[in-house]
């Protein structure tokens, strides 16, 4: 596969430094009131290597019994915080869509994290893209096609990229294959933060 599938759309350094320092600390905010936590594989209860937690009216969530979207924190019970203002302002810029995200999942690695390819299916509106934030250290991020095994190309996603999925690339299969440790200056000890905006719902 070479080049990215139609509908994604990688925009290199979207957020300046300023812009992902001021991203950073709404994100500290967010955690406060919803810390990471890590999720376990359905069934299974193997680990995922990230931690994760969300903002916004839902939240997704993986445990035992399955994946899916909820208006909680699984560990602390509590609401999710909403999802940040510079986010939402992202969102109505590049989504190309009239309704605004429902969840703005939070996913920290570090150095030895890694995501296997999947799709973001969970959603009742797949008519809605899938928006994504990078801060913090490159990470090696791997798209495909619709298909699982079918061809995929890799690039570099640095600190203050947007990637999009939508269209014809929604569902396409993605993942990230390794943390680039130390190549950005941004999180004090290093590390990497996703912030991944979805709509869930389909709008009335």
């Amino acid at each position: 596969m070479t080049g990215l599938p139609d509908g994604a759309r990688h925009l290199p350094g979207h957020f300046d430094r300023a812009a992902q320092e001021a991203l950073v600390d709404a994100i500290r905010a967010v955690l406060e009131q919803a810390p990471l936590y890590t999720p376990v594989m359905p069934r299974w209860g193997r680990p995922f290597s990230v931690r994760m937690t969300n903002c916004g009216p839902l939240g997704w969530v993986a445990d035992k019994a399955g994946y899916r979207y909820q208006p909680q924190h699984p560990a602390t019970g509590r609401p999710w915080p909403p999802i940040p203002a510079p986010l939402l302002t992202l969102w109505q810029s590049v989504a190309d869509y009239p309704h605004p995200p429902e969840a703005c999942l939070v996913n920290f690695y570090d150095e030895a994290a890694r995501m296997g390819l999947h799709q973001d299916r969970d959603e009742a509106d797949l008519g809605a893209p899938v928006v994504s934030v990078s801060l913090g250290d490159d990470c090696r991020f791997r798209i495909g096609g619709t298909e699982r095994g079918g061809p995929t190309a890799s690039i570099r996603l640095a600190s203050g990229d947007v990637f999009v999925l939508g269209g014809a690339s929604r569902l396409a299969y993605h993942g990230v294959d390794r943390i680039y440790p130390q190549s950005s200056t941004l999180l004090k000890n290093g590390g990497r933060i996703n912030l991944t905006l979805r709509r869930v719902t389909k709008p009335a």
